[in-house]
């Protein structure tokens, strides 16, 4: 069920997905815009108490996804709410050209949520590039997999030693490592973190493990310190 995060900010846990045969919890955020309509980030599986959770906060006008590998429920979610604008991060479409993409994302938030959301992207990856949100109601800042912090309860076995070793688990985790290594140019995401900096967010929302709801620039300052 979609839980309070923060002033008009709400969040659902999903099911736990496979990347690479690791088990990865999915997470998405609903965030109720001033106009009263609802703003989707990177959505899990669609059931009937999530439908009505989101509903209840206002009709679906904008679905997000955060970077391209965020796109297993899109078509179900574009499905239900066909009146909604369907956005990409840079390289989705070019993925998915099945999905009706309305528009990619830039560095500069799109007008129907300026107001109420910035964004950032954090370029220089010739692997992927990630779309970082800044909720300025609830002051949150919205990573995606860029920052991960992994339940270390859950990291059991070999391929719990991997996550641990690749530091993704616990309060101190980061960014994998091989995604780190594809960053050849760093300056570009070295702009993009001095920007989420500037936001000074209180609160950090993430898809994968332990979001935080105080100390979010020190946490992301620490996590995104090997840029």
């Amino acid at each position: 069920m979609l839980e309070e995060f923060g002033p008009s900010l709400y969040v659902a846990d999903g099911p736990t997905v496979s990347f690479f045969s690791f088990p990865y919890p999915t997470r998405m955020a609903v965030a109720r815009l001033r106009d009263g309509t609802a703003w989707v980030w990177s959505p899990i599986a669609l059931t009937p108490e999530i439908e009505r959770a989101v509903d209840a906060i206002g009709p679906v006008r904008h679905i997000v996804s955060p970077n391209k590998i965020h796109h297993l429920f899109l078509q179900e979610w574009a499905e239900r709410w066909p009146d909604a604008r369907l956005h990409a991060p840079p390289g989705l479409a070019q993925r998915r050209p099945e999905l009706q993409f309305h528009a990619e994302l830039g560095d500069e938030a799109d007008p129907a949520w300026a107001a109420d959301i910035d964004q950032t992207i954090f370029r220089g990856s010739i692997a992927m590039e990630e779309v970082v949100f800044f909720h300025r109601l609830s002051r949150t800042a919205i990573f995606c997999d860029l920052v991960q912090r992994h339940d270390p309860l859950l990291m059991k076995g070999l391929k719990g030693m991997v996550m641990r070793l690749d530091g993704l688990v616990g309060e101190h985790g980061s960014t994998p490592r091989e995604w780190r290594a594809s960053f050849w140019r760093r300056q570009p995401a070295r702009a993009a973190r001095a920007r989420v900096l500037a936001w000074k967010p209180e609160r950090l929302m993430i898809a994968h493990g332990a979001c935080a709801q105080q100390n979010a620039m020190q946490i992301v300052e620490r996590a995104l310190a090997w840029m």
